[in-house]
């Protein structure tokens, strides 16, 4: 992959962040390739918002697949709310990605970045609210207290 290329996939790349980072309220710095000589990791997310992916695989030196790119970007981008690998990170970077799939972005199996801008942007969904309960309903909804036999 030559300089040329590797320009044109972070730019494909910084405009789907952008897609993803806006539905999201995500504010990240900068994306740029990773540097060569890594080979441990796919991607990094700094503190600073800097986001570093890696364009090509470590061993073969091809180029990776476009999806491949996207899924690692959703990840460094999820990096962006929960600085950590936790449940609710797992939670929201499985949601990045389910995003760019509904938008085109993240296409597994695919080689090509998606070229039409999906219909209309989507919102990310939000569970629906619950009514605050009162004392007396709460109460009601408890089960009868059972008595243990002691013989």
């Amino acid at each position: 992959m030559d300089r040329r290329e590797a320009l044109t996939l972070i730019a494909e790349l910084e405009r789907d962040a952008a897609r993803i980072a806006r539905v999201f309220g995500l504010r990240y710095r900068v994306i740029e390739p990773e540097r060569p000589q890594v080979r441990r990791r796919l991607g990094v997310c700094y503190r600073d918002g800097t986001i570093r992916i890696r364009l090509f695989h470590a061993t073969t030196r091809k180029a990776l697949k476009y999806s491949s790119l996207v899924d690692t970007l959703c990840h460094e981008l999820a990096h962006l709310r929960h600085f950590n690998h936790g449940r609710r990170f797992q939670a929201f970077y499985r949601t990045l990605l389910e995003h760019a799939r509904l938008e085109g972005i993240y296409r597994p199996g695919a080689d090509a970045p998606p070229r039409a801008e999906p219909m209309r942007p989507r919102a990310p969904e939000l569970a629906p609210r619950t009514p605050a309960r009162t004392s007396a309903a709460v109460a009601a909804a408890r089960p009868a207290p059972q008595q243990l036999a002691l013989f």
